[in-house]
Formats: C-alpha cells, sequence, structure tokens
C-alpha cells in the first residue's frame, strides 16, 4: 500500500484530476491532446497516461508551469516527481495514477509513446 499515493487518491479522484489536467493544458493551447488509458495493461506503470506537445520549449513550459501551479492550487495536490524542466523538449509531471507528457512537437514524433503504449485505449480532446 502506498500511503503517498492513496491520499492522493482520497483527496481528489482520478476523474477529477484528470478533468482539471486536461483544462490545464486547453488553457495553454497544449497541441494533439490524447489520454491513453492504461488500466488494462498489465506491464503498465500508471492508469492514465496525458499526452500533449507545444510548438516551442516555451510553451512546454508554459504548460507545464500551469499543470503545477492550477493543479495545487484546485485540488491541493502536489506531484510525486517532476523531469524535464531544464530542457523542457518532454516534460514528465507524475501524479501517481496519471502521468503527463508535454513533449515539443519533434521530440513527440521521436519517441512515438502512443505507439508504444498501442494496446491503451485512446481517447483524444479538443484543443483549448
Amino acid at each position: 500500500m502506498n500511503y503517498v499515493k492513496d491520499t492522493i487518491t482520497q483527496l481528489v479522484g482520478t476523474k477529477e484530476l484528470l478533468e482539471n489536467i486536461i483544462d490545464c493544458i486547453q488553457e495553454k493551447k497544449g497541441q494533439d491532446l490524447v489520454q491513453l488509458d492504461l488500466t488494462k495493461l498489465d506491464e503498465a506503470p500508471t492508469d492514465v497516461f496525458m499526452i500533449c506537445h507545444g510548438d516551442s520549449t516555451i510553451q512546454v513550459k508554459a504548460i507545464a508551469e500551469n499543470i503545477l501551479t492550477e493543479i495545487k492550487k484546485r485540488t491541493g495536490v502536489l506531484p510525486n516527481h517532476v523531469e524535464g524542466q531544464q530542457n523542457a523538449t518532454w516534460i514528465l509531471i507524475d501524479y501517481f495514477d496519471v502521468v503527463v507528457h508535454i513533449f515539443n512537437s519533434e521530440a513527440r514524433e521521436f519517441y512515438q509513446l502512443e505507439a508504444l503504449w498501442s494496446d491503451a485505449e485512446v481517447s483524444k480532446h479538443e484543443e483549448g
């Protein structure tokens, strides 16, 4: 049992967290917003991947900062881990059940995360 993960789930449900993350991405015009439901995959490291990209490192940073600031303000939840803020070609924000991947367009094309997890159920979201 992971105490921190269970506490986050009690504070704010996964669905509410996802809705807020989607809203934060759309506020900063994140592009090609895709949700991968990994719950039916045994080898998955989390329940959901949220994936989007920005046209520049400035936009990638802005999307990430908006998520970090607004999720804390709206729900009181802090991420377990954040990676990639310095280079801002791929920023990962780990909220245990939800992991957000914010790429620049070149990195997203190169890593093809959606193809790597092609067995996941995919939901696309409107751009903000």
